[in-house]
């Protein structure tokens, strides 16, 4: 027996991996072309889009490796049927239970993995991207164009005479109006700092003056910090579960939560569909394995996307136990009845 499912199981992980490789470019692919939205707003290095695609990264492991697995474990199944190897099986006693049994391991050991992936990895992933995006946003609010008119820094007009390669500014010149007073800055260098999402212009060898009515004063600095009153919107995080019961997105976290929770259970209750769409006589039945595939998917993902919004927490137990019931059914009458 250990040998036989050792032989289902190579033939389906040969399956598995050439299925998951095209699925895996395919969902990459997709979420580059979705981070290559961000670049219209703000500046992105080739290693900054590496550092978002590792954000991402345990989303779409996520999303292809359930799929891969149903399908694999399918056609692996499908082959063996059209190679008439599972006829010889079944006619030296085995029963279709066996053929469950032997694919229940690793659909366990891949829901167990999907679940610490949405619900450990994810969230520190998702604030991480997050805060990066923000970070970066709120450097390119401040994108100031040389010899122009019309920056501004907080309170302050700006202007700036030469951007520099290494990212600093030249002949720089600052000026806020008050109430009674006014102000002007001079400074031969200067840069923008983004420290914990506060924005600092660093003014260095500059000279300030200060009008109004009553005075005129001037003074000489080397160095001069001026912080924006705009301040980048990091999320803090500490831990997983302070993510999931915090407040804040609340609603799409209870819509992630629940489609999350049932993909991560797919592999686990689609094991009777696998053998009913997947075990065939070849000679008696006309096989339609891949339309048969690709309705599961998404009748099931069509199933979890309508409900989320109507039956909230109640979509997991519902959609559980109506999809093992319905599937143990069918496996009842198209599989057990006739191996």
């Amino acid at each position: 027996m250990s040998r036989l499912k050792k032989y289902i199981l190579n033939n389906f992980s040969s399956l598995f991996m050439s299925m998951f490789m095209p699925l895996f470019v395919i969902a990459s692919v997709i979420f580059l072309i979705k981070l290559s939205t961000y670049t219209a707003i703000i500046q992105l290095s080739i290693w900054e889009m590496g550092k978002l695609y590792l954000f991402i990264l345990p989303q779409i492991i996520f999303y292809t490796l359930p799929v891969t697995f149903f399908i694999a474990a399918t056609l692996s199944l499908f082959k063996l049927s059209n190679d008439n190897e599972i006829i010889v099986l079944f006619a030296l006693g085995i029963k279709p239970g066996f053929i469950i049994k032997t694919f229940l391991k690793p659909a366990l050991i891949l829901t167990i993995l999907l679940a610490f992936n949405f619900l450990i990895v994810s969230p520190h992933t998702t604030v991480l991207s997050k805060n990066f995006l923000s970070y970066k946003k709120s450097e390119a609010t401040f994108n100031l164009a040389a010899s122009e008119f019309g920056n501004s820094f907080g309170d302050w007009l700006l202007y700036i005479g030469a951007k520099n390669d290494d990212g600093t500014f030249s002949k720089v010149f600052l000026f806020n109006k008050k109430q009674k007073e006014e102000i002007l800055i001079a400074a031969k260098k200067a840069k923008v700092i983004n420290d914990s999402g506060i924005l600092r212009l660093k003014l260095m060898d500059a000279e300030g003056y200060s009008y109004s009515k009553e005075k005129f004063s001037q003074v000489n600095f080397k160095t001069m910090l001026i912080n924006d009153t705009l301040k980048t919107d990091l999320t803090n995080y500490k831990q997983p579960l302070q993510y999931w019961l915090s407040k804040e997105n609340a609603e799409a976290k209870r819509y992630v939560l629940i489609r999350n929770t049932l993909i991560s259970l797919f592999p686990l209750i689609t094991l009777f569909l696998v053998t009913v769409i997947g075990l065939v006589q070849v000679r008696h039945q006309k096989s339609n394995v891949y339309l048969y595939i690709f309705l599961t998917i998404v009748l099931y993902y069509g199933i979890i996307a309508s409900l989320n919004d109507i039956l909230h927490y109640y979509t997991i137990p519902i959609v559980l136990f109506s999809w093992l019931i319905i599937s143990y059914i069918l496996y009842i009458k198209k599989i057990k009845s006739k191996f």
